[in-house]
């Protein structure tokens, strides 16, 4: 991203600037697991968007602050670091504390009360985005086995008894081995009282005839995690509009994603990818524009048609905003409340 001046008319400069927001508040959860990876996922990239104050708030782990929280966001470089947790924290980032100073942006995901506290207050603060339960779909053809494909299925259903986790195919056998997979791992997995339900509740998968149907059905799901394990992952790429990340080919997964492998885990869920993509470092900054004009006879001239649009719309002061710079620097007279002809 790069600051832009360019000039449209002869005397006419216009521009923009990237601005980093002035302080932020990253929430990092830390109820059913503590969720380390998620300091860095909003310290770090709210540091290198430039942002001059950050403070970070996580709860209280078996009463006591989370030493590896505490590590990742000291090293990520948070300014200010609370043993907060909840609706409380978000409400001190955003209202300030007789300690805590006020910030203008929020970010980081949380459970189903930070994400309402989040909404509430958005329009006082800014926000990074309304995070639901996490969501995973699994696009595979038989490329793949249903070892692997229920394993990823588990890895995100895993975070809650809500977690949508969905089998998107070509092939009704891997769709009926993956699901005997799912059984079959569900008996040894440690988390599987969690996993067990959302896969209960939640699960589905779903067999297509052709590759496009399975792009059409992918861009209607629109999920926050997307992984993709086919002969032709590209295929995927190239045509799928409607996703958070994109996790292509059997090497990489959401686990990579989620903590270690470089892009962000702040994702849109609850189909919001049809309209936005996850935190990055362009969310901490703001495109602000500006123009000059630098000519008498470019304030004339642009001066003549804002004079005509003004006055078509009813504004009349508008108008004189104009008209008086046509009379000044265009030498012409218009009359008071007039369009400039």
């Amino acid at each position: 991203m790069r600051d832009l001046e360019v000039e449209t008319l002869p005397g006419v400069i216009l521009g923009h600037k990237h601005i980093p927001v002035n302080a932020i508040g990253c929430y990092v959860p830390g109820g059913r697991y503590p969720m380390v990876a998620s300091a860095h996922m909003s310290i770090v990239t709210a540091r290198v968007a430039g942002v001059k104050r950050i403070i970070a708030c996580a709860p209280p782990f078996k009463g006591g602050p989370h030493p590896a929280i505490v590590a990742a966001m000291h090293f990520g470089g948070a300014d200010e670091i609370y043993v907060l947790g909840g609706v409380q924290a978000v409400a001190a980032m955003a209202l300030g504390t007789e300690t805590i100073a006020p910030v203008d942006m929020i970010v980081g995901p949380g459970n189903a009360y930070v994400a309402e506290a989040k909404r509430q207050l958005f329009g006082r603060v800014g926000i990074d985005l309304l995070a639901g339960p996490t969501e995973t779909l699994v696009i595979a053809d038989d490329s793949v086995d249903g070892e692997m494909c229920a394993t990823d299925l588990l890895g995100q259903a895993e975070h809650g008894p809500t977690s949508p986790a969905v089998l998107l195919t070509n092939s009704e056998k891997l769709a009926r081995d993956t699901m005997s997979e799912v059984e079959r791992l569900l008996k040894i997995l440690p988390t599987a009282d969690a996993a067990g339900q959302a896969w209960k509740d939640y699960g589905e998968v779903i067999v297509c005839d052709s590759q496009d149907e399975m792009v059409a059905e992918a861009d209607r799901i629109a999920s926050e995690h997307v992984q993709v394990m086919t002969r032709d992952p590209d295929y995927f790429l190239e045509r799928m509009k409607n996703y958070g990340s994109l996790f292509l080919g059997p090497r990489t997964n959401v686990a990579y994603g989620d903590k270690v492998i470089g892009t962000n885990h702040t994702l849109p869920t609850k189909k919001a990818a049809r309209y936005t993509g996850g935190l990055w470092v362009g969310k901490f900054l703001k495109t602000c524009t500006y123009q000059k004009v630098v000519t008498d006879e470019a304030s004339a001239l642009v001066g003549e048609y804002c004079s005509r649009l003004c006055i078509l719309e009813g504004f009349s002061a508008h108008a004189e905003q104009a008209n008086v710079r046509v009379r000044r620097y265009g030498r012409r007279n218009v009359p008071y409340a007039q369009a400039a002809e």
